[in-house]
C-alpha cells in the first residue's frame, strides 16, 4: 500500500490521525498532517482508507 498527500490542500481536521494513528500525525504549529509511514503494512490497510474517506479535504489517496 502506498499513501499519497497533497500537503498544501491539507486543513489540518485530524481526522486522519483519528482513524490511523500509526500512519499520521499532525503537526504542532499548523495541524497540518504528517505521514509517520508512506507504506504502513497490511494490518493499516483498513484504517488509511477510513482517513482517506474522513478527511473533509480529500487530500489522502491511497494506492496499491
Amino acid at each position: 500500500m502506498n499513501i499519497s498527500i497533497d500537503f498544501d490542500k491539507c486543513c489540518g481536521a485530524g481526522q486522519c490521525v483519528l482513524a490511523a494513528p500509526d500512519v499520521f500525525d499532525q503537526r504542532d504549529d499548523d495541524g497540518v498532517v504528517v505521514l509517520l509511514d508512506p507504506h504502513p503494512p497490511a494490518e493499516q490497510e483498513e484504517n488509511v482508507r477510513q482517513a482517506a474517506a474522513l478527511c473533509p479535504a480529500a487530500v489522502i489517496k491511497v494506492g496499491q
